[in-house]
């Protein structure tokens, strides 16, 4: 039987276990693709100790399979899928997990692969890459603006940082000081996390940025709110809407539709983004990769490769 990695109740890494499970059925307006491979995230280990997505209600059914992106071979498609057939290359938004052999995706929340580029790439793509843009086109700012990214180092960070530069914008990133080649690497001016950083980011934007991007959340939020030139451009990935909305800003709106990945696909095709895939590790060692990004030590993003 198929493979699956799940955390079977709310809790530390204790609740993870490999487990056998019933190949997929696609239902209504879903793919079934083969998995080639699975984007590693925060929300993944979070998700786990029971946090819940905006918006999302209902009692979870366990276990609950690991992984919100995945690109891999489609195998079949639901009722009323139309522009996907078996045997393309895919990647997206998964609709009940990715580090798996099979996984679904909601048929809106995939794209075509571009063969130019990798599956471990596109895996990559569709959580942190369109976070990043999804952000960027709601501040739209005008070309030779100041956006400061909070949070620069990590996945969504070093692919706002890489966006905010195709789209003209000089960009501030906040990361720590173990950080400040990588930041730079990708045209950013580096801003050394902790203690007086918001200081320091005021020495290089007096007037205050024009957009700013948070990452982080909590005391983080608040001291780059006080950053923003104008607080309509304040947005975060990093705290709920109340948080935010009471200082003025709002949370990123997720499209989570294909034209998205399909831009962000274009940006990696044109040289333009760098998904950063800086380690991968093979599903059987599902763990070792969770236990990466939840340690809070990756740099650039990790995936889980799954054998054709």
């Amino acid at each position: 039987m198929p493979k699956a990695y799940v955390f079977t109740r709310y809790g530390g890494p204790d609740t993870e276990a490999f487990v056998d499970v019933d190949r997929p059925r696609p239902g209504p307006g879903q793919i079934l693709i083969a998995v080639r491979a699975a984007g590693v995230n925060p929300v993944d280990w979070k998700l786990r100790t029971g946090f819940r997505r905006p918006g999302e209600s209902g009692e979870p059914v366990f276990p609950l399979v690991f992984g919100s992106e995945a690109s891999g071979v489609v195998e079949e498609v639901g009722e009323g899928v139309t522009g996907f057939a078996a045997g393309d290359e895919v990647f997206g938004n998964t609709a009940a997990g990715g580090y798996a052999q099979y996984a679904l995706l909601p048929a809106e929340a995939a794209a075509h692969k571009p063969a130019a580029v990798p599956f471990t790439d596109a895996a990559t793509l569709p959580v942190a890459a369109a976070t990043a843009y999804d952000g960027l086109r709601q501040l739209d700012l005008p070309t030779g603006a100041t956006v400061l990214v909070t949070g620069a180092g990590g996945g969504v960070g070093a692919a706002a940082l890489q966006i905010a530069r195709s789209f003209g914008l000089r960009v501030l990133g906040v990361a720590s000081g173990g950080k400040k080649d990588f930041v730079e690497s990708l045209g950013a001016v580096h801003v050394p996390s902790g203690p007086g950083w918001a200081e320091r980011a005021r020495a290089a934007v007096p007037d205050g940025a024009d957009g700013v991007y948070d990452l982080v959340g909590g005391e983080v939020l608040r001291e780059a709110a006080g950053l923003a030139a104008d607080r309509a451009k304040l947005i975060t990935a990093g705290a709920p809407e109340p948080d935010v909305e009471a200082l003025g800003g709002s949370r990123v709106r997720r499209a989570r539709t294909a034209a998205v990945l399909e831009a962000v696909a274009e940006l990696v095709v044109r040289g333009a983004l760098d998904p950063h895939v800086t380690q991968t590790f093979p599903l059987e060692r599902a763990a070792e990769a969770l236990r990466t990004v939840e340690d809070g030590h990756a740099r650039g993003k990790v995936v889980i490769e799954v054998a054709a």
